[in-house]
């Protein structure tokens, strides 16, 4: 009587581990590439007619620092992008990029900045609210806080519409609801 034992190949050896970690690294950076924002892939200096080919009409259009012009494309009312490509006089591009981020909010001036400088840099507000008691009407923003977390910024304005204070609060779309009473 003859017993036959499974042969076991190792396959779990130091090479075939190297060539794995090769293969997944390759795969993801071919991944990554294939999912390039449009708004990334501009060439600097594009004209206005490049970028609207590129990624249409814009939604708002405002008049920045003299002879610049700001486009933008938000994506709301339930998105937390706000893509804005700034051009000079000529129509060229001067340079592009998502606006509703933490760095591009903590450029707002606290006793400095207007309704029309946040409306102007940001674009219009996913929601807005009054508060009469307090004297403030608030601008609400959506944005993913450090790329991470999603995230609503508040602008309280005072009666002559300055910037008197900003709040960040979770976004409750996003919110795990807890159905769960008792």
């Amino acid at each position: 009587m003859t017993y036959r034992f499974p042969v076991i190949i190792d396959t779990d050896t130091a090479s075939t581990r190297a060539i794995r970690w090769v293969a997944a690294g390759v795969l993801a950076l071919s991944l990554t590439a294939c999912i390039t924002p449009p708004w990334q892939q501009l060439p600097a200096s594009a004209s206005q007619a490049e970028v609207q080919a590129q990624l249409g009409k814009p939604k708002e259009v405002y008049p920045l620092a003299p002879g610049v012009t700001r486009w933008l494309y938000p994506t709301k009312p339930f998105g937390e992008e706000t893509i804005a490509a700034d051009f000079d006089a000529q129509g060229r591009l001067l340079h592009v990029t998502q606006v509703l981020s933490t760095q591009e909010f903590n450029k707002v001036e606290i006793d400095k900045w207007t309704k029309t400088d946040v409306l102007h840099h940001f674009g219009e507000p996913v929601e807005t609210s009054a508060f009469p008691l307090m004297k403030r009407e608030v601008w609400t923003y959506r944005f993913k806080q450090d790329d991470v977390w999603f995230s609503m910024m508040n602008f309280y304005f005072d009666a002559d519409g300055i910037v008197k204070t900003t709040q960040i609060s979770p976004d409750p779309l996003h919110e795990k609801r807890d159905n769960n009473l008792f």
